[in-house]
């Protein structure tokens, strides 16, 4: 698959590049695994000259041998002595970077938590002694998204405060999906797309795998993620086992009961039979899996509060793959495909309400966009889109098909909203359904 958008994120890294001329620049690039951290860094300076560093899992003075190659070949300037130690080759670079500009990419930057935990006290200690001289573009990624968190985040670490820049990379939007499928399937569906959404979320990794395998039809796309070979059968247990540690089975049961539709905390206890408090808070500020959904204009933090799993993939994977698996390993692979045609209709309308969203804040046309429940559970709005600055207010209903949308019910839902909260007084008001068609 050829490479896709990003252009804000190249503009912003070439930005960084320019001002790492004159003052030196640090610049932290976060996101969760197989988005394309490292392929937009890569896609961004291909036109540079620059030196890559990739922290694996092998001795500090073995890679310490691979980086000094990297510098020789790059900079075609020889490195005196051995150096066994990260520390070393960085402060040769930032006195280098003080007579001449040096771009250094870090990759897998998080690992060094395993080969030498001293590395972040002394980049600590040698940026703050070079960096006001230094004309140095360092960059530094990692694939795990607790560690690189508490890494730049948490005040008791060396580095926190010291990038100059945080930039996260998020999923492909609605509208680069589309520019995808019609790209390498022009006779692609709403079907087609609200798969791809659903199925991936707009991940890079998993998206660029489905297209490559010729996966760009509802149906190939299930061919190929539910089949012998299929990496996506094993991807949720390899991206977040590590995240968890081993704690991962209680987690696993958290998010496997979130994505079975049991959002409230009272309803993950009586699923998995224990108290989740910390774990619930752990999995959305430590690990960004999952997000506390409120009704739009809710007074208390801790009211009619709902869980949702942010990412589609892990909704996917969680409602269907995990809780499958089962079948799965007496490679009962039909089976399985037949039980999410099966379920497809309720997960995918879940789904388009959520694609819906994006869009929506794509379009930049709106200062608040939520949803809205009672705490009786009678009366649910899907969309609500809010343009403080023009004074109108839109309200949605979402279906799979156009036909089952009635606007006489949601104007209903929404007088209750309006008497409930109070808001909207002298707006402009509006009602509007969003299907499949609308896409």
């Amino acid at each position: 698959m050829k490479f896709f958008d990003r252009t804000a994120e190249i503009a912003s890294l070439k930005e960084t590049l320019e001002r790492s001329r004159d003052v030196a620049q640090f610049t932290v690039v976060t996101g969760r695994r197989r988005i394309g951290k490292t392929s937009l860094v890569l896609k961004a300076y291909e036109q540079e000259s620059f030196l890559y560093f990739f922290v694996g899992r092998k001795a500090e003075s073995e890679l310490c041998e691979s980086w000094v190659a990297e510098i020789e070949s790059k900079l075609g300037i020889p490195v005196l002595g051995h150096p066994d130690h990260f520390s070393e080759i960085f402060e040769f670079l930032m006195k280098l970077s003080c007579t001449q500009p040096i771009t250094l990419f870090i990759d897998e930057f998080q690992e060094f938590l395993r080969v030498n935990k001293s590395v972040f006290s002394d980049m600590q200690r040698i940026w703050d002694l070079y960096q006001t001289q230094a004309h140095i573009n360092l960059l530094v990624c990692g694939s795990i998204h607790s560690l690189m968190s508490k890494i730049f985040r948490d005040k008791k670490e060396p580095l926190y405060g010291r990038q100059t820049q945080f930039m996260h990379v998020r999923p492909f939007t609605p509208s680069v999906l589309k520019e995808i499928l019609a790209t390498y399937n022009p006779q692609y569906t709403s079907e087609d797309l609200l798969a791809l959404y659903a199925f991936t979320g707009g991940v890079a990794k998993y998206v660029q795998l489905l297209v490559d395998s010729d996966g760009t039809t509802k149906r190939k796309m299930l061919d190929r993620i539910v089949k012998a070979d299929s990496v996506f059968l094993g991807e949720g247990k390899a991206v977040l086992i590590e995240e968890f540690g081993k704690d991962y089975g209680i987690y696993f049961s958290i998010l496997s009961a979130i994505a079975r539709g049991r959002n409230t905390r009272a309803a993950i206890e009586q699923s998995i039979g224990r108290e989740v408090g910390g774990y619930l808070s752990k999995l959305e500020d430590d690990y960004g899996i999952i997000s506390k959904k409120q009704p739009l204009f809710e007074k208390t933090a801790t009211k009619n509060v709902r869980y949702a799993i942010e990412d589609n993939f892990f909704m996917f994977w969680f409602r269907f793959i995990h809780k499958y698996n089962y079948i799965l390993e007496i490679e009962g692979y039909d089976n399985v495909k037949t039980i999410i045609e099966r379920d497809y209709a309720t997960f995918s309308g879940i789904m388009l309400e959520r694609y819906f969203r994006n869009m929506l804040i794509e379009q930049h046309c709106f200062t608040r966009i939520g949803s809205w429940w009672d705490r009786k559970g009678e009366n649910e709005i899907d969309l609500i889109a809010e343009n403080e600055l023009e004074d109108t207010a839109t309200f949605y209903e979402v279906k799979r098909k156009a036909a089952n949308i009635d606007l006489d019910v949601l104007k209903s839902k929404a007088e209750v909203f309006l008497h409930a909260t109070g808001k909207f007084h002298g707006y402009g008001i509006s009602y509007s359904g969003l299907s499949m068609e609308d896409m």
